[in-house]
C-alpha cells in the first residue's frame, strides 16, 4: 500500500512539474498600463521629503546594522 501511495505521489509531482514548463510567461502589466502605475497617487509615500527624513534618521540609528542599504560602523570615526 505504501509503495502504491509513493508511486502516485511521484506521478502527481511529475505531472505538475511538466504542466508548469508549458506555460508562456507574460508580463502582468502591459506597457500602456504602466502610466497608471506611475501616477503619484500610487506611490507608497505621499510625502517624499518626510520619507527621506525618516530614512535618514533610521540610517543614523541603525548604521551598524545597515538600514536602507548602507554599511559601516556607528560613530563614523576612523
Amino acid at each position: 500500500m505504501i509503495k502504491y501511495i509513493f508511486k502516485v505521489a511521484i506521478l502527481l509531482t511529475l505531472i505538475s512539474l511538466t504542466g508548469c514548463s508549458s506555460l508562456e510567461i507574460k508580463p502582468w502589466v502591459k506597457p500602456y498600463e504602466r502610466q497608471n502605475l506611475a501616477d503619484p497617487i500610487m506611490s507608497a509615500s505621499r510625502h517624499p521629503i518626510a520619507s527621506m527624513h525618516v530614512a535618514h534618521v533610521l540610517d543614523g540609528r541603525e548604521a551598524a546594522r545597515g538600514a536602507e542599504s548602507s554599511e559601516g560602523g556607528g560613530c563614523g570615526c576612523n
